[in-house]
């Protein structure tokens, strides 16, 4: 065993949500958080074109094949497989699922709009389809919990 421990490796990761519609809940997250909605059409054409995928398995998504039961959104500047259109960064991955969220969140995501700019960034979320939920004034700070379409919880700080 080496006397200087090495640093563990960076792991890939990407936050999976359980969704009843999964491309809407793409589209106003792209949205909400400025982010990009994966393009895996030449994937999803050369699976259809194999026998690999049935045509069943898939959805038009505003002009381009899709997978039905999952789509992903994904920071404009991280890198992207070429072949499957799939980030390699930052990304939301959206699954369907058939039950509605049962209760509360036990993970979420925390806005952080520009300073001073909270009020301007929960009116322009209620236009995409967020809900507030609540004010939340404490100690430690302010911000505001509001829900996605689905109604899964995020904050606004």
């Amino acid at each position: 065993m080496s006397e200087k421990a090495s640093a563990p490796v960076p792991v890939h990761w990407k936050l999976v949500i359980d969704s009843r519609d999964p491309h809407a809940q793409a589209d106003f997250w792209a949205a909400a958080i400025g982010y990009d909605v994966e393009d895996n059409s030449e994937l999803i054409e050369h699976l259809l074109n194999t026998g690999a995928l049935p045509e069943a398995a898939t959805v038009d998504f505003h002009g381009r094949p899709a997978f039905r039961d999952l789509i992903a959104v994904r920071h404009p500047e991280d890198p992207v497989e070429a072949h499957s259109g799939t980030g390699l960064g930052r990304r939301l991955l959206f699954q369907r699922v058939a039950e509605s969220k049962p209760g509360k969140n036990r993970l979420h995501l925390d806005l952080h709009p520009a300073a001073g700019s909270r009020a301007e960034e929960v009116e322009r979320l209620r236009g995409l389809g967020a809900s507030v939920l609540r004010e939340v004034k404490e100690q430690g700070g302010e911000w505001v919990v509001m829900a996605d379409p689905e109604g899964n919880e995020f904050c606004v700080h």
